[in-house]
């Protein structure tokens, strides 16, 4: 196989502020999730962002483009389908991810449109809330999805986002039926609390009935769930899944196998920055481990040094040196 891991997702430029808990109550921005907004919106927030807190950090970002970067980093060889359009943001955007070794398609697209935005607000306490202007990745479809490339991979991973838009989400079930036919495994992941409250059956309809690998946090486990302890969450999330990996923040991960087996994975006391991104490395350096032969203890310690360097920084990505250190402390 040419690739470890094939990703599809949405291809969103990270404007990255710190911000006050007051703004976020002025605004009537919901803390702590994703929202989706309008252009007209877009401007005016970015707008109000900029002459009140002075722009941090300017990335490329999208959840999965994050989990992809992270295992190219860490050594693996990677693919992202996703769309952006011909303007300046788009040109950053794919220069962004070849520089990271991550191989696209995007050469061979010369789209009209606006890229997708995304305003990364990061309160004192290092929660991130996100208003997200998708622009022409709301459009990303089946035309964008490159199957040669990922029939040539051993994952398919999808980001929990390209749900809230019906052509995103018919080019996932594509690709996904696609693997499918050549053996190829799916990784899925929620992404975030909002993909499995406002957008349920989507989320349960690229399910289906069932995913190799399923990424979660602790809240989005509750919320699909619908239970009242995190066992019986698990007991029902497993019956989606070969390999449940639930992050606990502080409390580490769990890895929960359809055989029963299971790893507690304990973490290392950080003080957090900034959380933007904590989940998209976890799941980059679990992949990467599984990839690479690792066990579920050696791969959840890998992605739980990793997570634990990503929150201690400000963004959502490391340099390569972290993700090489990440590497040796893990080994040790």
């Amino acid at each position: 196989m040419k690739y470890d891991v094939y990703g599809i997702g949405n291809a969103l430029v990270d404007k990255e502020f710190e911000v006050t808990e007051a703004f976020l109550a002025d605004q009537n921005i919901e803390k702590g999730l994703m929202t989706l907004i309008d252009e007209d919106k877009h401007h005016e927030l970015l707008a109000g962002l900029t002459n009140s807190f002075g722009l941090k950090k300017r990335a490329g970002g999208g959840s999965a483009a994050n989990t992809i970067v992270a295992i190219s980093q860490f050594g693996g060889k990677t693919f992202y389908a996703c769309k952006v359009a011909n303007d300046e943001f788009g040109t950053f955007y794919k220069d962004d991810l070849h520089a990271a070794g991550v191989d696209t398609g995007l050469d061979r697209l010369n789209i009209d449109g606006v890229t997708g935005k995304c305003m990364v607000m990061v309160t004192p306490d290092a929660e991130r809330t996100m208003n997200t202007f998708l622009g022409i990745t709301a459009d990303f479809s089946a035309s964008e999805v490159h199957f040669e490339e990922l029939k040539d991979s051993k994952y398919l991973y999808a980001e929990g986002y390209l749900v809230t838009s019906d052509v995103s989400r018919a080019a996932v079930l594509e690709a996904r039926k696609v693997a499918a036919e050549n053996g190829i495994k799916f990784a899925y992941t929620f992404s975030d609390p909002s993909m499995v409250t406002y957008f349920k059956d989507g989320v349960d309809e690229v399910i289906g009935e069932g995913v190799d690998i399923l990424f979660c946090n602790q809240e989005e486990a509750m919320i699909y769930s619908g239970a009242d302890s995190m066992e019986a969450a698990i007991d029902v999330l497993i019956k989606k899944t070969q390999k449940l990996v639930v992050t606990l923040g502080a409390d580490g991960a769990l890895v929960v196998n359809a055989d029963g087996s299971r790893a507690q994975i304990p973490t290392q006391a950080v003080k957090a920055l900034d959380t933007n991104g904590a989940g998209d490395m976890f799941a980059g350096a679990f992949l990467y481990g599984v990839t690479q032969g690792m066990n579920d203890e050696q791969a959840g310690k890998l992605a739980n040094n990793a997570a634990a360097k990503v929150v201690s920084v400000f963004g959502a990505r490391l340099s390569q040196a972290d993700h090489q250190a990440a590497l040796a402390e893990a080994a040790a």
